[in-house]
């Protein structure tokens, strides 16, 4: 054990610089092969993972897993940036640098003489400043700034929502969700077809249109569904359930017989 790690050992507490000397240690020499092995591109969907199960803690109300999972999205930034810093390129406190200098940037109303009354009005200063700073200068600009590797419902309502401040959105409610039985009728129209490229453009708009549907009645698509999957797999168990308490199996009963049992858990509280 070198005179670095052996330090870090049995603290009650350890700091955010304790956290960055762990990860050096890892990637330096005689460290643990598996860290020294790791890119940017191989340790990608751990910070995807890691922000979804902190995720998870938020939406079940349970704060030891986020306070847990806070610790493994934080790792995750470390770990990138001390890919960067061995290279030569930034390291943490470029990051921390960085956010912090954007942060009181996009606070004039906090770090400078700026008004802003109400969150709208932090918004509107926020979204000024940021498009300032990108050079974005064009509604096209900004839509194309949206990451094509967010989830595509979180990615389509935020394209939505550039669209509306731009003028460019529904007039009412009405008008989107005609936008639904209309993109409904073209995807009936290509399901006999046998074009799936023009069935799978169908079925892109369709979703699309139930999205800004959503937007329009205040409603977080991605968490819509998140819930409508949750709901799904509750009644399936409760469909196994009552079949299985017949003494059967799903496998054994024809569709018309699981939707009648499916219909019956539906109603249950």
């Amino acid at each position: 054990m070198n005179e670095k790690a052996a330090k870090l050992l049995g603290k009650d507490k350890y700091t955010f610089d304790d956290l960055c000397a762990i990860m050096e240690i890892l990637r330096g020499e005689g460290g643990c092969p598996w860290d020294r092995e790791q890119t940017h591109e191989s340790i990608r969907n751990s910070l995807i993972e890691e922000t979804y199960e902190a995720v998870e803690g938020i939406d079940t109300g349970d704060m030891t897993l986020l306070c847990e999972e806070l610790g493994d999205v934080l790792l995750q930034v470390v770990f990138h940036a001390e890919l960067e810093r061995e290279r030569g390129v930034f390291d943490i406190g470029d990051v921390t640098t960085g956010i912090c200098k954007k942060m009181i940037l996009r606070h004039p109303h906090i770090f400078a003489d700026a008004k802003a009354e109400t969150s709208e009005d932090v918004v509107g200063a926020w979204d000024r400043i940021k498009a300032e700073e990108k050079k974005r200068r064009t509604t096209s600009e900004k839509l194309r700034s949206i990451p094509g590797s967010l989830p595509a419902l979180m990615r389509a309502d935020k394209l939505g929502s550039v669209s509306k401040k731009a003028g460019f959105d529904f007039e009412c409610m009405d008008d989107a969700f005609g936008k639904i039985e209309e993109e409904t009728a073209e995807v009936k129209a290509e399901l006999c077809s046998g074009n799936m490229d023009a069935l799978t453009e169908e079925i892109g708009d369709l979703l699309l249109a139930v999205v800004n549907t959503a937007r329009l009645a205040g409603v977080d698509s991605e968490r819509a569904l998140s819930l409508a999957c949750d709901k799904y797999v509750g009644r399936f168990e409760r469909l196994e359930k009552a079949v299985a308490d017949e003494g059967k199996r799903t496998e054994e009963l024809t569709m018309a017989e699981l939707d009648r049992v499916w219909d019956s858990v539906k109603h249950e509280k």
